[in-house]
């Protein structure tokens, strides 16, 4: 069990890189993108492609793709999201389902359907590991997984605390027209927000085509991922995102220790579980706190129609 546990923690840290963007493109966007899973999958496809074609080492594909992800998120925000936010809350996401869609169907094209791996290409870091006592075995590659996501997080919280585009992401977030009266432009911000986001979601792609076998229609079970982690973590929260990726991993690690089909099973569950108990937290706050949410709901008396007209009375 302790094994479990702490495999379950080290697989949050990829699903913490995984959601970091998906939380990021909502708290300060407010914007729902569904191609996030395809965008993670796309920049796999791209670090294979610098491996396998261009002869260059895994981790400086990694390095050479992120710049290529950033550019492609500040593209599709200034074309194609900030077009779409402008149209209600259906449209963007309509808008980035025919997105993954396009993803899906254009690296089906270009890199064929069978199912690739960046294991084969990081020599003995796909399979080495450390033993410690009581038969607990430690990967090295989910303990740099894991590592990367905590100083991705911890250096993206820097960012937003003490620069000036943090200062600026902030406050648009929290406000977007009371930033443009200060002299922020909210549509540069919103571009850089999304321009890091995809670039997270490309080095979580990379990351999982190392440790896993990627195929260009696997995007949307890491978006459900994705966006399980976000809501179990709080949504807008970017440590949140890594508690919500570490309860998702214990989760998942834990029921594949019961059956194989467990393993999603039980992350879903409980991201069922945290969702139901948010839905009812937030309704007893707005109706009353959670000691009204507690009681019983009384039923309403029914209307009735009052007798001001009499007999008599015009």
């Amino acid at each position: 069990m302790l094994d479990a546990l702490i495999q379950g923690i080290l697989l949050g840290g990829y699903y913490a890189i995984l959601a970091a963007g998906l939380s990021l493109m909502f708290g300060v966007v407010r914007f729902i993108n569904l191609a996030h899973g395809d965008l993670a999958i796309l920049g796999a496809y791209l670090v294979l492609f610098a491996v396998e074609v261009l002869g260059l080492s895994p981790w400086v594909a990694v390095a050479a793709v992120l710049p290529v992800m950033a550019l492609l998120g500040w593209v599709l925000q200034a074309t194609l999201f900030a077009r779409t936010i402008k149209g209600g809350f259906l449209l963007p996401l309509l808008t980035t389902f025919g997105l993954g869609a396009v993803l899906q169907n254009g690296m089906f094209g270009l890199f064929g359907s069978d199912a690739k791996s960046l294991g084969n290409h990081i020599g003995n870091l796909s399979w080495a590991s450390w033993q410690l006592p009581f038969g607990i075995t430690l990967g090295q590659l989910p303990v740099i997984t894991f590592a990367v996501a905590v100083a991705v997080l911890g250096s993206l919280q820097l960012v937003l605390s003490f620069s000036k585009l943090g200062r600026a992401i902030r406050a648009t977030a929290s406000d977007p027209e009371a930033a443009e009266l200060s002299g922020i432009d909210a549509r540069a911000v919103h571009r850089a927000a999304a321009a890091i986001a995809t670039a997270l979601a490309g080095l979580a792609g990379a990351f999982l085509a190392m440790r896993a076998l990627i195929s260009p229609y696997a995007g949307p079970t890491q978006l459900i991922f994705a966006f399980e982690a976000v809501v179990i973590g709080g949504i807008g929260s970017l440590w949140g995102t890594l508690i919500g990726g570490i309860v998702l991993g214990v989760a998942q690690s834990f029921g594949a220790t019961i059956s194989a089909q467990g393993f999603q099973l039980a992350g879903h569950l409980v991201f069922l579980g945290v969702l139901a108990a948010r839905l009812y937290l937030a309704h007893g706050r707005n109706h009353g706190g959670w000691r009204a949410a507690l009681r019983l709901p009384r039923r309403a008396p029914s209307a009735q129609i009052p007798s001001t007209v009499t007999e008599g009375q015009p």
